[in-house]
């Protein structure tokens, strides 16, 4: 798959997701073989871009080509200008989000709120493409509602725009994430667009990718959710793709290392008050598979260093790898 000048090595795509795709997460995700990593949402309100959260946002220093920012906004002329500060600070690729369903984003008429306007949706989409160099993509649902399904002519109207690529959750906004992503609506979009289309919804498995792909004929596959504890899903997939071999499950040695790994990085990126407040969503979901995660979450939660964070995590596992489990019980 190519978008504008960039060939995607691998077709799995990390899905941008609020609060989980930040940069030590995009780069134990690539490590881990995927082929692109979009950003957390940015806002385009211009007064926010100075504050912690968004310079965090913003950092994209060493991060491997190509760097996918997404930006969120209603106003044309402010997304164009989020756009071009974005690509002056590091971006390679702008990403549209019209695909969040949060509440806070859809009460001020972004995310996927913008669905329901499609005059708005071009004029933004015109403002964006026009405004820098670097090529532009898209997030979009299937529609607002059920009875409001309008992702066909809103990537027309998308191609038309010159967007280089579009990523399609296969619900609309009122489904959040329940039910079941619904491919044919992708396929049906897929087969008359000539820019490239990834497929995204309920992907957690190298067999599902391969299904939804060879149903959609779309050229890239996004997975979200199914990646929160488990970025090795990535190498799974591409390697499925490639192979039509399943990889083994990575053993729990090396589970510890990627989760202390991401510790590392999470403590050095955000330093350890916050660092530490962070890693806690993450250890739960690395460890919501385990033995004894429950009583691991509760004990590990209370860590407020990064020293006794990493020390309660490493002792975990090793009890794990050793066959000791119920060693938080004690």
């Amino acid at each position: 798959m190519r978008i504008g000048p960039h060939a995607i090595a691998s077709r799995v795509v990390l899905a941008p997701m609020a609060g989980v795709t930040d940069k030590p997460f995009r780069l134990l995700c690539k490590r881990l073989g995927a082929g692109l990593c979009v950003s957390e949402m940015t806002t385009s309100d211009p007064r926010f871009w100075s504050t912690a959260k968004s310079l965090h946002r913003m950092d994209h220093v060493d991060e491997p080509a190509p760097i996918s920012v997404q930006i969120a906004g209603t106003v044309p002329e402010i997304m164009a200008g989020a756009a071009r500060h974005n690509v002056e600070h590091g971006a390679q690729i702008i990403d549209i989000n019209m695909g969040c369903p949060a509440k806070k984003v859809c009460n001020a008429w972004a995310g996927s709120a913008l669905m329901r306007d499609e005059a708005l949706v071009g004029r933004i989409l015109d403002a964006v493409v026009r405004a820098v160099d670097v090529p532009v993509t898209l997030k979009i649902r299937t529609g607002w509602a059920s009875d409001a399904k309008n992702a066909l002519t809103i990537a027309r109207i998308a191609e038309a725009a010159g967007i280089a690529a579009l990523a399609i959750h296969g619900r609309t906004r009122d489904q959040q994430y329940t039910g079941v992503a619904e491919y044919e609506t992708i396929a049906g979009i897929k087969a008359v667009l000539a820019i490239p289309v990834i497929a995204n919804g309920d992907i957690d498995s190298p067999r599902k990718a391969a299904e939804v792909l060879a149903y959609t004929g779309c050229d890239a596959v996004m997975i979200g959710r199914a990646a929160q504890g488990r970025p090795w899903i990535f190498r799974e997939i591409a390697h499925y793709l490639a192979t039509g071999d399943e990889l083994p499950p990575p053993s729990l040695q090396e589970v510890r290392d990627v989760l202390l790994g991401h510790l590392y990085a999470l403590h050095a990126f955000y330093g350890e008050v916050s660092g530490v407040l962070i890693a806690r969503k993450h250890l739960g979901w690395y460890a919501r598979d385990r033995p004894e995660n429950a009583a691991f979450r509760a004990v590990v939660n209370r860590a407020e260093t990064t020293e006794a964070q990493l020390h309660l995590t490493r002792d975990y596992f090793d009890a794990l790898i050793a066959g000791e489990p119920l060693w938080l019980a004690a």
